[in-house]
C-alpha cells in the first residue's frame, strides 16, 4: 500500500476538498482508508432502554484512495509515492528492505 495508518494526506476530490489530515485506518482489501475529522457521516442511534435518549454519532468515514494524496513530512509538498531497496548489514548478513521515498525531494518518507 502507498498510504499507511499514520500519514498526513490531502483530500483531492469530494466536499472536503483540499483539507488535509492523518489517515487513521487503512482498508487494503476494499482500497479505501479513513481521515482524521474529514468526510464525517452522523448515524443516529435509537435508545436501547426506556428512559435511555437517542444520540447522533458523527464519524470518519472511508474514504477511496483516490481521492487523496501523500503529503510529504520533509517538503511539505503533495507527491507520488516511489519504492526503491535499500541494503542493510546485520552482522555478516545483508538484506534488502523495501521503503516509500518522496517523487520530487527524493526524501524517505518510511
Amino acid at each position: 500500500m502507498k498510504i499507511k495508518t499514520g500519514d498526513k494526506v490531502k483530500i483531492l476530490a469530494g466536499k472536503d476538498k483540499g483539507k488535509t489530515g492523518k489517515v487513521m485506518q487503512v482498508f487494503a482489501d476494499r482500497k479505501k482508508a479513513s481521515v482524521e475529522g474529514l468526510n464525517l457521516l452522523i448515524k443516529h442511534v435509537r435508545p436501547r432502554r426506556e428512559g435511555e435518549k437517542g444520540q447522533r454519532i458523527e464519524f470518519p468515514a472511508p474514504m477511496d484512495m483516490s481521492n487523496f494524496m501523500l503529503v510529504c513530512p520533509k517538503c511539505g509538498k503533495t507527491t507520488r509515492v516511489a519504492y526503491k531497496y535499500i541494503e542493510e548489514k546485520k552482522g555478516e548478513k545483508t538484506r534488502q528492505r523495501k521503503i516509500r521515498y518522496c517523487k520530487k525531494c527524493q526524501a524517505n518518507i518510511d
